[in-house]
Protein backbone atom coordinates (compact mmCIF):
# COMPACT_ATOMS: atom_id res chain seq x y z
CA UNK A 1 0.00 0.00 0.00
CA UNK A 2 2.99 2.35 0.71
CA UNK A 3 4.39 1.68 -2.28
CA UNK A 4 1.42 2.28 -4.09
CA UNK A 5 0.69 5.82 -2.46
CA UNK A 6 4.11 6.81 -3.18
CA UNK A 7 3.72 6.64 -6.70
CA UNK A 8 0.12 8.60 -7.04
CA UNK A 9 -0.23 11.71 -8.34
CA UNK A 10 -1.11 13.51 -5.31
CA UNK A 11 2.51 12.84 -3.29
CA UNK A 12 4.39 13.10 -7.00
CA UNK A 13 3.03 15.93 -8.14
CA UNK A 14 1.42 18.13 -5.82
CA UNK A 15 3.80 17.33 -2.99
CA UNK A 16 1.59 16.48 -0.36
CA UNK A 17 2.60 13.58 2.44
CA UNK A 18 1.06 10.35 1.92
CA UNK A 19 -0.68 10.38 4.74
CA UNK A 20 -2.52 13.66 3.83
CA UNK A 21 -3.35 11.63 0.41
CA UNK A 22 -4.96 8.81 2.72
CA UNK A 23 -6.67 11.44 4.77
CA UNK A 24 -7.81 14.20 2.37
CA UNK A 25 -7.38 13.03 -1.36
CA UNK A 26 -9.11 9.26 -0.83
CA UNK A 27 -10.89 9.94 -4.21
CA UNK A 28 -8.12 11.19 -6.08
CA UNK A 29 -5.81 7.68 -5.51
CA UNK A 30 -5.97 5.21 -8.10
CA UNK A 31 -8.23 2.67 -7.40
CA UNK A 32 -5.71 -0.17 -7.04
CA UNK A 33 -4.83 1.84 -3.97
CA UNK A 34 -7.96 2.21 -2.25
CA UNK A 35 -8.67 -1.42 -2.94
CA UNK A 36 -5.54 -1.86 -0.65
CA UNK A 37 -6.14 0.55 2.04
CA UNK A 38 -9.67 -1.34 2.27
CA UNK A 39 -7.84 -4.82 2.56
CA UNK A 40 -5.94 -3.13 5.79
CA UNK A 41 -8.53 -1.61 7.18
CA UNK A 42 -10.66 -5.01 7.19
CA UNK A 43 -6.99 -7.02 8.50
CA UNK A 44 -6.64 -4.26 11.69
CA UNK A 45 -10.70 -4.73 12.15
CA UNK A 46 -10.51 -8.65 11.58
CA UNK A 47 -7.94 -8.86 14.42
CA UNK A 48 -10.36 -7.37 16.69
CA UNK A 49 -13.88 -9.44 15.91
CA UNK A 50 -13.61 -12.54 17.32
CA UNK A 51 -15.88 -13.76 14.38
CA UNK A 52 -13.09 -13.84 12.28
CA UNK A 53 -11.35 -16.59 13.94
CA UNK A 54 -13.35 -18.85 12.09
CA UNK A 55 -14.25 -16.92 8.62
CA UNK A 56 -10.96 -15.65 8.26
CA UNK A 57 -9.72 -12.30 6.23
CA UNK A 58 -11.26 -11.51 3.34
CA UNK A 59 -8.56 -10.65 0.18
CA UNK A 60 -7.89 -7.57 -1.77
CA UNK A 61 -9.46 -7.65 -4.65
CA UNK A 62 -6.26 -5.99 -6.77
CA UNK A 63 -2.53 -6.95 -6.27
CA UNK A 64 -0.06 -4.12 -7.08
CA UNK A 65 2.48 -4.38 -9.20
CA UNK A 66 4.75 -1.09 -9.23
CA UNK A 67 5.27 0.20 -12.93
CA UNK A 68 8.79 -0.65 -14.23
CA UNK A 69 10.72 2.11 -15.27
CA UNK A 70 12.89 2.79 -17.96
CA UNK A 71 16.65 2.55 -17.74
CA UNK A 72 18.62 5.97 -17.11
CA UNK A 73 20.41 6.67 -20.23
Amino acid sequence: MRDCIMQTDCVVKDGNMPSECLRNHLDELAEECQALRKAAFECKRGMLDMRNRFRGNVGAQFQYVPEEKPPAE
